[in-house]
């Protein structure tokens, strides 16, 4: 009889988990709601969609998230396929044309013969093996399953998405191109502000009509995605220090560092978009078009896109899951993505690879693969499995503190960096090599 894994839901994690399989000749089953049924983020019915930023974040080695991705692409991966086919400038990150990137996995998915699509809500529990990877907008029908499942240890958080403008309706007299500090191509561009333009946009924001969210307070956010408007009433220089930062970009009318910046990051191939980055917004529509306008490159700026903020569920993964995303005590239901407590594109797409794989690995009758903590794929793995004190759990960024340390002292920041990835790089290699061989 042919063996077959459910996979409940077609986003970053669901794909990646539902690829690996079928490239290991297992019969998926991926069940996704869209387009029939969509949520309050959601706008195409394609897979893997980006709902927040175009942004996989840094590319580079020394980067935890750059590790993270290079381990990806070394294992298959599919969405780093179509991430890296679809990729727009955006200096030393990994960028994307979302719906080109978007539109390539859900072909990939669609047209490989093992991979059976069904687009449908699932309301119960499938028979067999499982793989959850619904993401934190899972529906509340579903919702109701997973709570009985995890005995209602389920938590939640609030996530936020920065708007979209066209780049027709920037005031190039008010902004430039640059990336910080001339490094790479200057693909990003920069509209200045000076310390009474500054002034005057802090207060406006600080003051300005939030869109209502049921039970939202300040609290409730994670810090990753805060709200802007939340981050400025920390304090007036709080978004100098943050999305606003200048240091590195030299406004090429004065010559020297402006007193704030707003960065705008090209959103698609054709570079007629551009997101404001770092600023997440759950301000009214109206408001957001009043208090963005200050800022001078933006005062006639075509929105396509407003901010917006939806509530985020996780499961308090160290008391419910193994280092396999496995619930414990029904080790056939696993879950994948952000829905575990890992955080950002990458990190769902690597909880997915390793779900993936492990599960191929069971069906075939193999041991584990037990990525390592020197590895980034294991160490975020391990953290959310237990790694973490549960009583006080949110979701996590891959990054170089929860990696194993080295054995020698490295001298330097970004050297010890570097050589935590290329021996996380060698242990990949291993892994790949067991898994293509099929044996320890």
């Amino acid at each position: 009889m042919e063996q077959t894994v459910t996979v409940i839901g077609a986003g970053l994690a669901g794909c990646e988990a539902a690829w690996q399989l079928a490239q290991r000749g297992i019969h998926v089953r991926l069940l996704e709601m869209k387009p029939e049924k969509m949520t309050p983020a959601h706008t195409s019915g394609d897979f893997a969609e980006l709902v927040c930023s175009n942004s996989f974040r840094a590319d580079e080695l020394t980067n935890a998230v750059g590790l993270l991705k290079q381990e990806l692409r070394r294992l298959g991966s599919l969405i780093m396929e179509c991430a890296d086919a679809n990729r727009v400038p955006a200096g030393g990150a990994l960028a994307v044309d979302r719906a080109g990137y978007a539109r390539m996995v859900t072909e990939r998915i669609c047209s490989h013969p093992c991979i059976e699509v069904v687009r449908t809500e699932a309301e119960e529990l499938p028979e067999g093996e499982v793989i959850i990877a619904t993401g934190p907008l899972t529906s509340d029908a579903f919702s109701a399953v997973i709570a009985r499942l995890c005995a209602d240890e389920g938590l939640h958080f609030y996530d936020a998405a920065a708007p979209i403008v066209t780049r027709e309706s920037i005031d190039f007299d008010h902004a430039f191109f640059a990336s910080r500090y001339g490094r790479g191509t200057p693909d990003y561009i920069n509209c200045p502000l000076t310390q009474p333009e500054y002034e005057a946009f802090w207060n406006a924001l600080c003051s300005a009509e939030e869109a209502e969210v049921h039970c939202f307070d300040d609290k409730g956010v994670f810090e990753g995605c805060m709200p802007v408007e939340v981050m400025a009433r920390r304090g007036v220089d709080t978004l100098r220090f943050g999305p606003m930062k200048p240091v590195g970009l030299a406004d090429p009318r004065t010559g020297e560092e402006p007193y704030a910046v707003v960065q705008l990051r090209k959103d698609n191939a054709d570079g007629t978009l551009y997101n404001m980055v770092g600023f997440q917004t759950h301000l009214r529509f109206g408001e957001q078009r009043r208090v963005f306008g200050l800022i001078p490159a933006l005062r006639d700026a075509a929105f396509v896109r407003y901010g917006k903020m939806h509530r985020n569920t996780y499961l308090n993964a160290p008391r419910l899951l193994d280092r396999y995303y496995r619930l414990r005590g029904m080790e056939r239901v696993s879950f994948a993505g952000q829905m575990t407590g890992v955080e950002g594109y990458v990190e769902s797409c690597a909880s997915g690879m390793l779900v993936g794989l492990e599960t191929a690995r069971r069906f075939a009758g193999l041991p584990p693969l037990d990525f390592p903590q020197e590895t980034a794929i294991g160490a975020l793995g391990l953290y959310i499995s237990g790694g973490a004190v549960s009583g006080n759990f949110q979701p996590m960024n891959v990054n170089f503190g929860i990696i194993a340390p080295l054995e020698r002292r490295v001298k330097g920041k970004r050297n010890k960096n570097a050589a935590i990835s290329a021996r996380a790089l060698e242990c990949i290699e291993q892994i790949a090599r067991r898994d293509a061989d099929g044996a320890e």
